[in-house]
């Protein structure tokens, strides 16, 4: 409810395996991720959202810190590591940050992207000149 009062979309999934299969058939930009789940750790849901979905964030929620957990976590792709009971502002200030650094790396990729086929067609041209 905070994220949809803040103007975001939000969906859920009560396991790891309905969220694995929602990410297959659906697009989302971030995953707010439990590290313990019904039917997985959320480590191993982590790993297989790298693979559905390469660029979404996802931000895994705990209520077992350890340095382990925050190691394990980040290896395996968590772009941020929340202790429960989450700070309402942290997870806004978190969420939002992400956000911005996902679409200013968006944006520079894209620009790379557009240099480097700029390249190309100005090489093209110079061969058949």
């Amino acid at each position: 409810m905070v994220l949809e009062n803040e103007g975001y979309r939000v969906d859920t999934a009560g396991t790891g395996a309905i969220a694995i299969e929602k990410s297959q058939t659906s697009f989302y930009d971030l995953a707010l991720i439990d590290i313990r789940l019904p039917d997985m750790e959320g480590t191993r849901l982590l790993t297989s959202l790298r693979e559905t979905t390469p660029g979404m964030i996802k931000i895994l929620l705990t209520g077992y810190p350890t340095m382990d957990n925050a190691t394990d976590a980040v290896n395996k792709g968590a772009n941020a590591y929340l202790t429960k009971p989450v700070n309402i502002d942290e997870l806004i200030k978190t969420v939002r940050e992400q956000l911005r650094k996902h679409r200013e790396d968006k944006k520079y990729s894209e620009g790379k992207v557009a240099e480097y086929f700029e390249a190309r067609f100005k090489e093209m041209d110079n061969r058949e000149s």
